[in-house]
């Protein structure tokens, strides 16, 4: 029998993979997988869940958020551990489950990824750690950190507008400095996002992005008066952002490398990022994954 590692997190969005397990468990078997399960759980290391997986594995199959996914993907990169993942979005934030096109339900996921073929996919780099959707930095970027579990877990991706409602007042202009072939800005800004994916908190904001170009999609918003910001806002919703924005920068590049002094933090996937200065590129066809959906 042909074996798949499961890493699932039971603390992911509403706990319900805990009661998918036996659904995971038995379409695989239907497909002659045998399925070893580890838990994420503050008690064990990541490592762990990978210390009898060789060569007799034919894929990691993941059940949790970008964050989980992130997590399982910087450690199979610094290991060299080169197997195809599935990808069951079951957290607080899916964005790249999303833009590989799998489905919420588990049963239907399961059988996608389960049918497929293997597809390489670009992956981020930022210093020495790897993201698979969206790296940030400015206004905002430290939501996640703030939000509570038990709050993101009780209303979702509500709690991260929630508190990005209570950061409004705070907005303050932010100075860096970012360098690349294609791009130079040298001023102050409010937010910057570097996608590989296309979505953040369920917005598609970089909806140019592409998963297998080899570049990065860049989105800078300069700082300016709050009737300009109201006013992209309102174009971020309506999905014209990156058309004929003044306040917006918008690039695609390989490569980059920002500088910043101010005391910010960045975020990969959700979680606490590097800090500064960030050098940042794209890894084509650095991820192998099961399940895209073709168009």
């Amino acid at each position: 029998m042909k074996k798949v590692k499961f890493i699932y997190n039971p603390y992911s969005g509403e706990n319900t993979i805990i009661m998918d397990i036996d659904k995971v468990i038995a379409i695989h078997q239907k497909y002659g997988y045998n399925v070893i399960p580890f838990r994420i759980s503050y008690e064990y290391e990541i490592y762990e869940a990978f210390e009898d997986v060789d060569n007799s594995y034919s894929y990691i199959l993941i059940a949790g958020g970008d964050g989980t996914v992130d997590t399982v993907v910087n450690y199979m990169k610094k290991s060299n551990i080169d197997l195809p993942i599935g990808v069951l979005p079951v957290g607080t934030a899916n964005d790249f489950a999303k833009f590989l096109g799998i489905p919420q339900d588990v049963s239907k996921a399961c059988k996608q990824i389960l049918n497929s073929n293997v597809k390489n996919v670009d992956i981020g780099k930022i210093n020495d750690k790897y993201f698979v959707n969206v790296a940030s930095t400015g206004l905002f970027t430290d939501i996640s950190q703030k939000t509570s579990v038990a709050l993101k877990n009780t209303i979702g991706k509500l709690a991260y507008y929630v508190k990005g409602i209570e950061s409004i007042p705070n907005f303050r202009k932010i100075k860096i400095k970012v360098s690349s072939k294609e791009v130079e800005f040298d001023g102050e800004m409010y937010l910057m996002l570097i996608f590989n994916g296309r979505t953040a908190g369920n917005l598609k904001l970089a909806y140019k992005s592409e998963i297998d170009d080899g570049y990065l999609d860049v989105i800078i918003i300069k700082a300016s008066s709050i009737v300009e910001i109201s006013s992209l806002f309102i174009k971020m919703l309506k999905g014209e952002h990156l058309e004929n924005a003044s306040n917006l920068l918008y690039f695609k590049t390989d490569n980059l490398f920002i500088e910043c002094h101010e005391d910010i933090v960045t975020d990969i996937d959700g979680e606490r990022g590097p800090d500064f200065p960030l050098n940042i590129s794209c890894v084509k066809g650095g991820l192998k994954v099961l399940g895209m959906k073709q168009n």
